[in-house]
C-alpha cells in the first residue's frame, strides 16, 4: 500500500496461546500471501521462548538477538520445512531455536544500521528484553557485538515501558481511577506480591499500563526459579510468596494487598498434566496457610483468576493443551459476613465489589456491578 519493496519478516511462533504445532500453518499462510503480492521475505524465526523471555534469562534473548543482527543460527533456505524439521526433533512452537533463513549468498537479511523495525507484539512484559537489546543505548543484559545496528527507527506497537524513548504506534489509553489509584486516593497502603513471572500483573497491568506506584503502594518481588521450563519445578516460588506474604500479614502494615500465585498458569502451559496437578496441588496448600492467616486478623478474601488453564490438558485429539481457556472461573468470598454470598458476575465487577468490602465510593469510570447479595 505504502510502495515498500524491501520488508523483512522476523517471525515468533507462539505454541501457549495456540497450539503447540499451529506454527508451521502459520508460515505456509504467511508464504502465500507474500507470493502473492510479491512483496517480503522470511528472515528468521524464533519460539518465544527466546524471543520473548521476561524472566531475565538474557542468555536466551541473546539467541534471538544473534538472529536477527548477526544472521547466527539455525540456517535453513525454506521457512516451512524448518519448522517441520523443528517438529521432527520433537521441539515445538514455543521452543523454536533461532532459525536464519538463506539465499545463495548466505543471511537473507539482517537487522542493521539505519534499519526500521516495527514490532508487532502488542504486549509489554514479553516485548521488553528483546526491545532492550536492539534499540536502547543503555544495557547490561549480555554484550552487544561491534556489528550492533545503529540509528533504528524503532517502533513499538504499545507502550513497552513508559522510560523508551522509543515512537509508539499506539500510545495507551489514560486510565483514571482504577482500583489502585481509588485504594490510594482512600489512604489506604496496599501491597502486591508476586514472583517474577507474574510482577508485571499485580504492578504495571493492574494499575492499567502505570509504571508508577501511587503513595501508598507497596511491591514485593519474589524471584522465579531459573529452570528452562516450570515442569522441572512445579511448585516454581509460591511457598517463598507464601512465607514473604505470612511476614507481612503479621506486620499489619497494609489495608488491601493484592497477590498472584503463577503456577497454575504457567505450568498449565508446558502441557504436562502431573506438572500441572502438582502446580495446583502447591498453590492448595499455600492457600491452606494463607486463608488462616488472614482470617486471624479479621480481613476478607476475594479468590479469583482471571482466566482458566491447568483444568484442560489434553485437547479434542488427544495430543496437550497448553493454551488458555474460555471457562468460567471462580470468585470464592472467605471471611464475609453470615448470609453474604456473591452472585454471577464478570471480572470488571470485582473492583466495585472490593470496593463496597471497603466502605469506598464507586468511581462512575468503573462500570461493573457490586456482586454481593444477602441470602
Amino acid at each position: 500500500e505504502y510502495g515498500l519493496q524491501e520488508v523483512y519478516i522476523h517471525a515468533i511462533l507462539d505454541g501457549r496461546d495456540t497450539p503447540p504445532k499451529s506454527g508451521a500453518g502459520y508460515i505456509k499462510e504467511l508464504v502465500k500471501k507474500i507470493k502473492e503480492i510479491g512483496v517480503g521475505k522470511i528472515a528468521t524465526i524464533s519460539g518465544r521462548y527466546y524471543a520473548m523471555d521476561r524472566d531475565n534469562r538474557w542468555e536466551r534473548t541473546k539467541k534471538a538477538y544473534d538472529a536477527l543482527v548477526l544472521g547466527e543460527g539455525i540456517k535453513n533456505s525454506d521457512p516451512y520445512q524448518a519448522v517441520q524439521e523443528s517438529y521432527a526433533d520433537g521441539i515445538n512452537d514455543e521452543f523454536v531455536l533461532p532459525v536464519v533463513l538463506t539465499d545463495g549468498t548466505g543471511p537473507v537479511t539482517r537487522i542493521g544500521n539505519g534499519d526500521t523495525v516495527v514490532f508487532f507484539n502488542f504486549r509489554a512484559d514479553r516485548a521488553r528484553q528483546i526491545t532492550r537489546a536492539l534499540a536502547l543505548d543503555e544495557f547490561e543484559g549480555f554484550e552487544r557485538p561491534a556489528k550492533h545496528p545503529r540509528d533504528l527507527f524503532y517502533i513499538c506497537l504499545t507502550e513497552y515501558d513508559e522510560e523508551f524513548p522509543l515512537p509508539i504506534a499506539f500510545p495507551p489509553i489514560d486510565i483514571k481511577n482504577g482500583l489502585g489509584e481509588i485504594l490510594s486516593k482512600n489512604n489506604l497502603k496496599q501491597l502486591r506480591i508476586a514472583e517474577t513471572e507474574k510482577y508485571a500483573h499485580v504492578t504495571f497491568f493492574f494499575n492499567g499500563g502505570i509504571e508508577k506506584t501511587y503513595p501508598g503502594e507497596y511491591r514485593r518481588l519474589i524471584p522465579s526459579p531459573k529452570v528452562a521450563t516450570y515442569d522441572l519445578k512445579p511448585e516454581m516460588s509460591a511457598n517463598e510468596v507464601t512465607e514473604a506474604l505470612l511476614e507481612e500479614i503479621s506486620s499489619d502494615k497494609y489495608d488491601v494487598i493484592i497477590l498472584n500465585f503463577a503456577n497454575c498458569d504457567m505450568v498449565g502451559h508446558t502441557g504436562f498434566f502431573d506438572a500441572a496437578v502438582k502446580a495446583v496441588e502447591t498453590v492448595d496448600d499455600c492457600l491452606g496457610r494463607l486463608v488462616p492467616a488472614i482470617l486471624e486478623k479479621g480481613g476478607q478474601i476475594l479468590l479469583t483468576a482471571d482466566h482458566g488453564n491447568s483444568e484442560q490438558m489434553i485437547d479434542t485429539d488427544g495430543q496437550p493443551f497448553t493454551a488458555h481457556t474460555t471457562n468460567p472461573v471462580p470468585l470464592i468470598y472467605i471471611g464475609g459476613p453470615d448470609g453474604v454470598v456473591l452472585k454471577p458476575g464478570k471480572l470488571a465487577d470485582i473492583a466495585p465489589t472490593m470496593l463496597k468490602l471497603l466502605g469506598i465510593e464507586i468511581p462512575e469510570e468503573m462500570t461493573g456491578e457490586v456482586l454481593l447479595i444477602e441470602e
